[in-house]
């Protein structure tokens, strides 16, 4: 599977990362990956970044995920785009469809998150018992707003404030409401109807980017959902 490119200026690339190909590779991990293809199409951003295994890689998507991502081409560019990162003045919005009617038409879920105890998971961390904020994970902000109300599922929109690993997955599965297609962290009822529904990858697509370009301009890029998970929507409505 190939990435869409959606945008090339001398600083950076914005691609479409396809759902089913991994963002970058891992000493553990031997199987082709975006920054492969990155790497074969635009060999100069090879030495990008402060990691040889991720050139220009500015921030990542899971592997069954898909959508926008922003590569630095060259330094100036990285420093820029990490410092903003950083400071979270990159915006990002994501499409998601997540199992049950949501009650709230919106709603901030700020469970902080650690890794589990299983390793290859992560765990979200709600109020303790005496009802005071929890403090061995990391912080973590994600806001979601309701698009659409399906009988047995909802469409929402998703920003994130902090970037952590599997944060959208791991928060709304904490509230309460799955990713449609996400086994990782489902419950054992939902990973019977990812069975059935037979989907290929998680209904988590990143729409939305902005960001500012070394010139201080504000750049924005929008995708449309993928065919497939259009496909669904119609099949739910």
């Amino acid at each position: 599977m190939k990435y869409e490119l959606i945008d090339k200026t001398k600083d950076y690339l914005v691609i479409n990362k396809p759902a089913g190909l991994l963002t970058h590779g891992a000493p553990h991990i031997k199987e082709p990956s975006l920054v492969d293809q990155l790497i074969k199409d635009f060999p100069e951003i090879i030495g990008v970044g402060e990691d040889p295994e991720r050139p220009g890689i500015m921030h990542r998507l899971d592997k069954m995920a898909s959508g926008i991502l922003v590569i630095a081409k060259n330094m100036d560019s990285f420093d820029s785009l990490k410092k903003q990162f950083k400071e979270r003045t990159v915006k990002k919005e994501y499409s998601a469809l997540v199992f049950g009617k949501l009650e709230k038409d919106e709603d901030d879920i700020n469970f902080p998150i650690k890794r589990s105890s299983k390793g290859f998971k992560m765990a979200a961390l709600p109020a303790t018992k005496d009802g005071k904020d929890n403090k061995d994970g990391r912080r973590a902000m994600t806001h979601f707003w309701v698009n659409k109300r399906f009988f047995h599922y909802t469409l929402i929109n998703v920003a994130i404030k902090t970037g952590r690993t599997h944060q959208i997955r791991v928060h709304m599965s904490a509230y309460g409401h799955p990713l449609v297609g996400d086994d990782v962290y489902g419950t054992k009822k939902t990973r019977i109807k990812n069975k059935k529904i037979n989907l290929g990858r998680i209904f988590l697509v990143a729409r939305k980017l902005e960001f500012q370009n070394l010139k201080g301009e504000t750049v924005k890029y929008e995708i449309d959902l993928p065919t497939e998970l259009k496909e669904f929507l119609d099949t739910i409505k």
